[in-house]
């Protein structure tokens, strides 16, 4: 019996063991903090910053950093104490300062309602410098250049890159200019007029200028897309853009289709055409156009009579090189063959 009994009076204090201490009162409500623990100069929000933990969060807010569980308490957004990002915005509430209470305030989204608007990219910077390389449009009586090939430092007849050769000029240059070398090809004409409205011209290659003797320059050939030989002419060098934003010309515009590059019968998207508008027409590199293909004249099968069909949009271009009268084009978008004659109008801006 005696044993009985210490073996119970064992058990219960065992079991008192398990018991909240005295001061469990104050635990009652796990977010309890002194209003004296805040510190006075405490600033709305707090942002956490890189590196911060809900410690030093703890240390800062309630001058002693192991109230950082009554944060977490506090907080139930906080899945891990160990993580809290930047950005964060933690609010005092002055309403539970005697809880010591740290509430999270989640900003509201906001729907801005405005007219959608559509931002042209730039022109492909690649598909614009591979079409002016080879290719040139010059106006009428420019072709025969500023000065031309005269010869090379060995009496080779042609001639590539990295040559030294020499050169003659129309005028004074400055050593360190450079030039396009070049040849005349066709003369373009209006389709509808045939009034010539300029010179098409193929690029050779470049030539820097490195010194002058008397009435002969020296050059060196700094680019050869071909071999360049005597008499070649030169003009100076074409400095391309390569951030050609895109703009819609104002005013009504009408004009047609010159050439197409490499005289190939039918043109599609991204080849080089010339068209008859230019800056006399208020064109800048850049300029948004539509090409057209004009209408068949059919029979009314009912009436006998002639009939013209509407001209209906078969693509886009945008001006690369605008001249006075004429301008060299990227077609950027065509849904059929565009050929010489088709008409040129204003592309509808989207």
């Amino acid at each position: 019996m005696k044993l009985r009994y210490l073996y119970i009076a064992g058990l219960i204090s065992c079991l008192s063991l398990t018991f909240p201490p005295a001061q469990a009162d104050v635990l009652e409500l796990p977010g309890v903090v002194s209003v004296h623990d805040v510190k006075a100069d405490l600033p709305q929000p707090y942002v956490v910053k890189k590196g911060d933990t809900l410690w030093d969060i703890a240390d800062y807010f309630f001058k002693d950093p192991y109230k950082w569980i009554k944060i977490w308490e506090q907080n139930l957004y906080i899945t891990n104490p160990d993580l809290i990002y930047p950005g964060n915005k933690i609010w005092f509430n002055a309403r539970q300062q005697q809880q010591g209470g740290l509430t999270m305030v989640t900003p509201e989204p906001q729907i801005v309602i405005k007219t959608v608007e559509r931002l042209e990219g730039e022109v492909d910077s690649s598909l614009l410098l591979t079409a002016l390389a080879r290719q040139d449009f010059i106006q009428p009586g420019q072709d025969s250049g500023v000065g031309y090939i005269l010869d090379s430092e060995d009496k080779r007849i042609h001639y590539g890159i990295n040559d030294r050769l020499y050169l003659k000029m129309n005028g004074t240059v400055p050593a360190g200019s450079v030039f396009d070398v070049f040849r005349s090809t066709d003369p373009i004409r209006d389709p509808r007029s045939g009034e010539l409205v300029g010179m098409l011209v193929k690029h050779l290659g470049q030539i820097e200028i490195t010194s002058q003797a008397g009435d002969v320059y020296r050059g060196l050939v700094s680019k050869a897309f071909e071999e360049l030989e005597r008499g070649d002419r030169l003009k100076p060098a074409r400095i391309v853009d390569p951030h050609i934003v895109v703009s819609y010309p104002e005013g009504q515009l009408a004009g047609s289709v010159l050439y197409i590059r490499g005289d190939a019968a039918e043109a599609g998207q991204n080849q080089v055409i010339g068209i008859s508008l230019g800056l006399q027409d208020g064109l800048k590199a850049g300029a948004a156009l539509s090409v057209h293909r004009a209408g068949r004249i059919i029979t009314d099968r009912m009436t006998g009579e002639p009939v013209s069909l509407p001209e209906e949009g078969i693509g886009e271009i945008r001006v690369l090189v605008p001249q006075q009268s004429a301008s060299i084009a990227l077609i950027t978008k065509s849904t059929g063959p565009i050929n010489i004659g088709d008409s040129i109008r204003n592309a509808v801006r989207r």
